[in-house]
């Protein structure tokens, strides 16, 4: 991955291109923004920037050539360091690191730099494993920074999702940013860095990287992905921007499919009051893990707004497949001022109780039981 392999952000490529072309590199960059900006990619392509070995690279154009290059071309560059959220192996005998993870991870960057935590959760077999970046990671990190560069220059370390830092790694890594080896630069990649602790964002230059430009998205999914341009720009329409959402849609169509068709049960039995059936309905959501869970309320919750907004008679403001669309015909009437805020409001809560382990079969039918009420008050 390099800069010209970037599609969009032109301006924060600009910016990092120019201040490694004169030597003015900080040493700790935190990149943040929306799930799917490409915050990732432009952190794989500075990476490379930096650790390419020929004198001239300029402009955000590496070599290609050299050993440096090659090596992380593969990912395998000995001064390219990854810290990124896993869970433990309590079968191991010693502590878990990132390293364990290495196949797997190198394996879903090799593959597309947009993907997400469901994505990689599934990648690395975490189950209903929390993922996390324990405090043994900065550990491991400190020993690595403390040896010299391999190749000479740079040593880079890339850290996904800083937010999913225990806390204890978190005051361990402050140490590091606060006093970092010779010419070794962190770049943390965060969805929130709202909730990373202060110190260490108050180390960091912030950069800002705002959500993909929907002909960014087209564009990336017609040169690499191979969509169709009419599909693309469906699909770029429909995600507004989230590249890691697009590339969801076009693995997930039966998924899709799944969740409209739970979608459409669930308020056909709340408007017909089945509460037995309703029960089932909470059951055979329940099984479908906590990740699932999650994607499918937010499914709920984007075809709440597309059928609210369907109500307006504007087609150009909907994005909504062909077989959501016609279902819209007769079931968008039915969410309207009155409720709208209301199931919004509960879906969210579902969502929470979700994220924070609470049992799915009781999340589930508590929720479709207060649809019972919200669906009927047109």
């Amino acid at each position: 991955m390099d800069f010209n392999s970037v599609i969009g952000h032109e301006e924060i490529k600009r910016r990092l291109i120019s201040e490694a072309d004169k030597g003015k590199v900080a040493h700790a960059i935190m990149l943040c923004g929306p799930e799917g900006n490409g915050a990732m990619a432009i952190a794989l392509a500075y990476a490379r920037y930096l650790l390419c070995k020929s004198e001239d690279k300029h402009d955000g154009n590496v070599c290609g050539k050299c050993s440096s290059c090659a090596m992380t071309d593969k990912l395998q560059h000995p001064d390219l360091h990854f810290a990124f959220p896993i869970y433990k192996l309590y079968s191991a005998p010693k502590p878990t690191y990132c390293d364990d993870f290495l196949k797997e991870w190198r394996g879903m960057l090799l593959q597309s730099p947009h993907f997400g935590y469901e994505e990689w959760a599934a990648e690395c077999d975490a189950q209903n494993h929390q993922l996390m970046i324990y405090a043994d990671e900065s550990d491991n990190l400190n020993r690595k920074l403390g040896l010299k560069s391999s190749q000479g220059g740079y040593k880079v370390v890339i850290v996904w999702l800083p937010e999913k830092m225990h806390e204890a790694c978190a005051n361990k890594l402050l140490k590091l940013l606060e006093e970092p080896p010779h010419k070794t630069v962190f770049l943390l990649v965060s969805e929130d860095p709202d909730r990373v602790i202060q110190t260490i964002r108050s180390r960091t230059q912030m950069i800002s990287v705002p959500r993909l430009p929907i002909e960014a998205v087209e564009q990336i999914l017609t040169e690499q992905n191979g969509i169709l341009p009419a599909e693309a720009k469906r699909i770029a329409r429909h995600t507004a921007g989230n590249m890691v959402a697009a590339q969801r849609t076009i693995r997930d169509n039966s998924e899709a499919e799944l969740f409209f068709e739970l979608f459409v049960s669930l308020m056909r039995l709340s408007y017909m009051r089945k509460v037995k059936e309703m029960k089932q309905w909470s059951d055979k959501v329940a099984g479908l893990g906590r990740e699932r869970q999650k994607n499918f309320l937010a499914y709920c919750q984007r075809m709440i707004r597309e059928n609210f907004i369907y109500n307006f008679h504007s087609p150009e403001l909907n994005y909504m497949n062909e077989s959501e669309a016609d279902f819209a015909v007769k079931f968008a009437p039915f969410i309207n001022e009155r409720n709208v805020i209301g199931i919004m409001e509960e879906l969210a809560l579902a969502q929470r109780h979700i994220e924070q382990n609470v049992n799915p079969k009781m999340v589930f039918f508590d929720f479709s039981l207060k649809m019972i009420v919200l669906i009927k008050n047109r």
